[in-house]
């Protein structure tokens, strides 16, 4: 009984010691506060679920509290995910992104810098369709106004911004000379990247070619940047390269 007593104890004092070291690294990391951009719900006219998703499961991992937001604005279309083609009926960015929030979000027009130490933007459709318009006009696309004052605000502050798969062209706009990645360049595997990359250069930025697993940091101007679903890669690569762009913007805040 005494030796039965003294394994147990053993093992209690082990898992202690495991509890105690994981208290200790979520305490450092629970001052990170980090505001969440969403653009709607789904790949092709919003948020791209999983990369979202991605992202929040990283934070909580990395210990940091989420407050999530989207622009209280009507999407630029909606996509039957099914079929693959529009609809005539007409959605609201910040009820559908709602969706991916459980309820808990908040209009865009209420993000305070002050308030948070680092902001991200996951990718899909809804980022070049309804947080700017680069799915149909390119680099010549125009960014919604409260998007626009959110990032300036941050990098004003000197605070990082995340952006992923396509959502870095978001930053490509709003900081002329700026380094970003969505992808690799002339690679199969990243359809569009070539000419995202192309137009993101002819801005006056720098385009980084990276593979999905891997962030590109602008330390200037405090940017992490993934390709994500830029890439046709298996969902677990995905998730790694969006755990990557995450790490980085944490060790920045």
């Amino acid at each position: 009984m005494l030796t039965l007593l003294h394994r147990y104890s053993r093992n209690f004092l082990t898992f202690s010691t495991i509890q105690t070291v994981n208290r200790s690294y979520y305490t450092t990391q629970m001052g990170k506060r980090v505001a969440v951009v969403l653009a709607g719900c789904g790949v092709y006219d919003g948020s791209e679920i999983h990369e979202a998703s991605a992202v929040l499961v990283h934070l909580s991992r990395g210990g940091a509290s989420v407050n999530m937001f989207a622009p209280n604005i009507d999407q630029m279309h909606v996509v039957n995910h099914l079929k693959g083609e529009p609809s005539e009926e007409k959605r609201n960015v910040l009820v559908e992104s709602a969706r991916l929030a459980r309820g808990d979000i908040q209009d865009l027009s209420k993000l305070s810098v002050k308030d948070h130490d680092a902001v991200i933007f996951p990718g899909g459709f809804g980022a070049a369709k309804n947080l700017c318009t680069w799915a149909v006009q390119g680099k010549d696309c125009s960014v919604n106004d409260e998007v626009k004052a959110t990032l300036q605000a941050f990098h004003g502050e000197g605070k990082p911004i995340g952006l992923c798969c396509i959502s870095p062209v978001l930053a490509a706009k709003v900081f002329p000379g700026c380094e970003v990645t969505v992808g690799i360049e002339k690679d199969d595997k990243y359809p569009d990247t070539t000419d995202t990359a192309a137009a993101i250069n002819q801005l006056g930025c720098k385009h980084v070619s990276k593979s999905v697993s891997e962030s590109h940091v602008d330390e200037k101007n405090k940017l992490v940047t993934t390709s994500a679903f830029m890439c046709k890669a298996p969902i677990h690569e995905i998730f790694d390269g969006i755990g990557a762009m995450v790490q980085d913007v944490l060790k920045l805040a």
